[in-house]
């Protein structure tokens, strides 16, 4: 299996709708979000109108990039147009004379050229920087909820039925749920459980478990024995209620049918699966998971997949760019493996990607480097920040490593360093060095780089000083930037393919995905 072709990007969607009956004309030219009539006025609400005689799908995937919106998306574009261009760091703004060369631009991710292009507004209940939980509730279910909260109301007391959950009791679909974070992590939860926090990890675990959802596949489980590891195991009870749970790549690789759930056998950080920029040619990757679903999922009657790229957002958390770029080249893996299902079943399949909300406040474009960007210097960057916090400062704190040693890591694991040729926009000024040893310290040997609480905190947030450190380095350097170490209320864009795709146009509120789905789809 190893789905590990090139990453999927414009020319592979080039020809997807021509293949698919329902696109009614949409190219890779026109496929841009449609502008409002300067008079008409934009509403949010989730009840927006149908076109007459939508056709309605058999089949439906839908992929949440967690933490992703147009910055994600865009700057991976523009990183792949980046490398790919001969051009690229002669045409840059500041230079008197560029020789003739000239910008190529962007490499479209193939679903930026969907037919269909929305946008979704993410506000909860309480916040304009929402959470997963609550999100991932509106999509699911159409209802608003407080941060924190998954398909239950605002007061804990009524629950809410998802999507998912519709369409397996009222037409009898199978459903798959996938993750690249934790199976019982917010957004997954999202499609089959209901809790008021989403910190109750065992009871959602419990609500995966009678779901009686034919396939789920991801990272592992979060307290599989409870907080207090004083429970029956979450796994020892799916296979009590019929679930073939396998937890090696072998066995993985003979699953034809379910019930069934799959744990990735290289768990990384936190049991979720490894980040793309660690994960090698041996391990599975996101889009393998989409293809066993669909060869368990596959059936007559139809199927629902929920498909997260759930790292995304742990990347932006840490304000690591090159990782968030690596997962977000992920995520169109597997909307490949969609695209490819989607030409066999041209008039019945719909495809949606979408985010959840946006995280880190990511933004092309840095004070340092003015209009310039080098976004070629990610590619530098050879591991994530929670593979070098594991496997590098750990043993620099137990061994306390020089800071010579340290920066001679850092070359090699992301080309950044003290000295080099005239122009090597990878050599470290004396601010940078010094924010490096500052952060060392902190680190290694945890002395304060400031008097300050505030700054400390602007400075490295939750995360280890030294690691992030490197990696804001590195992203000013590239010409981008981070403001938040938590989400941001950016609208999501809503990008749409296939049979019903044209109801997706617009600028709505994100409880219209479900409403949209709802109604297209026949459940009540």
């Amino acid at each position: 299996m190893n789905w590990n072709r090139p990453l999927a990007v414009s020319l592979a969607a080039l020809t997807l709708c021509g293949s698919l009956a329902a696109c009614s004309g949409g190219t890779a030219d026109n496929a841009q979000t449609s502008a409002l009539p300067a008079a008409a006025p934009v509403s949010l609400s989730a009840a927006s109108a149908q076109p007459a005689q939508t056709k309605a799908p058999k089949y439906v995937f839908l992929f949440i990039g967690d933490g992703m919106s147009y910055p994600q998306i865009q700057s991976t574009a523009d990183y792949l147009g980046a490398l790919a261009d001969e051009d690229y760091l002669n045409a840059q703004p500041s230079l008197d004379d560029n020789m003739g060369a000239k910008l190529d631009g962007p490499s479209y991710l193939n679903f930026m050229n969907f037919e269909t292009a929305g946008s979704a507004v993410t506000f909860d209940s309480n916040s304009f920087a929402p959470d997963s939980a609550s999100t991932a509730t509106s999509i699911s279910t159409g209802h608003k909820t407080y941060s924190g909260t998954i398909n239950m109301d605002e007061t804990g007391s009524v629950s809410y039925e998802t999507i998912s959950e519709k369409l397996k009791d009222q037409l009898g679909w199978k459903i798959g749920v996938i993750s690249s974070v934790n199976l019982n992590h917010a957004t997954p939860a999202a499609f089959y459980a209901h809790q008021q926090s989403r910190g109750s990890y065992y009871e959602i675990g419990l609500e995966l478990v009678d779901s009686g959802f034919e396939y789920f596949a991801g990272g592992g489980l979060l307290k599989p024995t409870g907080s207090d590891k004083d429970k029956e195991s979450l796994y020892d009870l799916a296979e009590k209620a019929g679930y073939n749970v396998v937890t090696t790549q072998a066995e993985a690789e003979k699953v034809t049918s379910g019930p069934v759930i799959l744990i990735d056998e290289n768990l990384a950080d936190s049991s979720a699966m490894a980040y793309e920029l660690d994960r090698t040619d041996a391990m599975w990757s996101l889009a393998d998971y989409v293809e066993k679903g669909i060869e368990v999922l596959d059936n007559d009657k139809g199927f629902f997949m929920m498909c997260e790229g759930g790292k995304i957002d742990w990347a932006c958390h840490a304000n690591d760019a090159a990782s968030t770029i690596n997962d977000t080249m992920a995520l169109a893996d597997a909307v490949q493996v969609a695209i490819d299902f989607a030409r066999e079943h041209a008039d019945e399949t719909l495809i949606l990607v979408t985010g959840d909300h946006e995280t880190g406040g990511l933004t092309i474009g840095f004070a340092g480097t003015d209009y310039d960007t080098y976004l070629t210097l990610l590619n530098r960057q050879k591991i994530s920040f929670a593979k070098y916090d594991s496997d590098y400062v750990a043993a620099y704190k137990e061994k306390k490593a020089s800071f010579e040693t340290v920066l001679a890591d850092i070359e090699t694991l992301f080309g950044l360093k003290t000295q080099g040729k005239e122009g090597d926009k990878l050599v470290l000024t004396e601010y940078e060095q010094s924010q490096l040893k500052a952060a060392y310290e902190k680190s290694i040997n945890g002395t304060a780089a400031s008097q300050y609480e505030q700054a400390e905190y602007v400075l490295y947030g939750t995360y280890e000083p030294l690691t992030v450190t490197i990696t804001h380095i590195l992203n000013n350097k590239s010409g981008v930037s981070f403001t938040s170490y938590s989400h941001t209320g950016l609208p999501v864009p809503v990008l749409a393919e296939g049979a019903g795709a044209e109801v997706f146009n617009g600028y709505y509120d994100n409880t219209a995905i479900f409403s949209k789905l709802a109604e297209m789809l026949g459940v009540k």
